[in-house]
């Protein structure tokens, strides 16, 4: 009887987009924000003012779309715009603090989604073979 070799890297990948794919789908299922608004919300929280070009740029979208969803954000008051501190010519955009808690709680429902999933369909010892394979994933991050 042979042992079966290490499971070919591609086939793997293909199983792990596929998975990750669903999860992710699965969690944006009950989600109050567009992906495309929580993406720049997350931008903003996390690396504070840009200007509406710089928002473009780190999506990989064209200007008028990132405009259109600045625009969104700042109608739903998530988002406001300052002066640039030291060209006036220029708009930066921030996140309020509504904004801030908008994507803070889109992130823990998630979060207590998953956890409840979690707790309810895998063993403890699954548990901690998911533990273990999250450094796996950040390395492949």
């Amino acid at each position: 009887m042979s042992t079966p070799g290490p499971p070919d890297p591609l086939d793997l990948a293909a199983e792990l987009r596929t998975a990750i794919g669903t999860l992710v789908r699965r969690l944006r299922v009950d989600d109050e924000l567009p992906q495309n608004q929580a993406a720049v919300l997350g931008w903003l929280v996390r690396e504070g003012p840009h200007t509406t070009a710089e928002l473009a740029e780190r999506q990989r979208v064209r200007h008028q779309s990132m405009a259109r969803t600045v625009a969104l954000l700042t109608e739903a008051g998530l988002v406001e715009q300052q002066r640039h501190a030291t060209d006036g010519r220029k708009v930066l955009n921030a996140a309020t603090a509504d904004g801030t808690a908008a994507l803070h709680a889109q992130r823990t429902r998630r979060e207590r989604e998953m956890a409840a999933a979690i707790a309810a369909r895998l063993t403890p010892a699954e548990q901690q073979r998911l533990r273990d394979g999250i450094a796996l994933l950040r390395r492949l991050a």
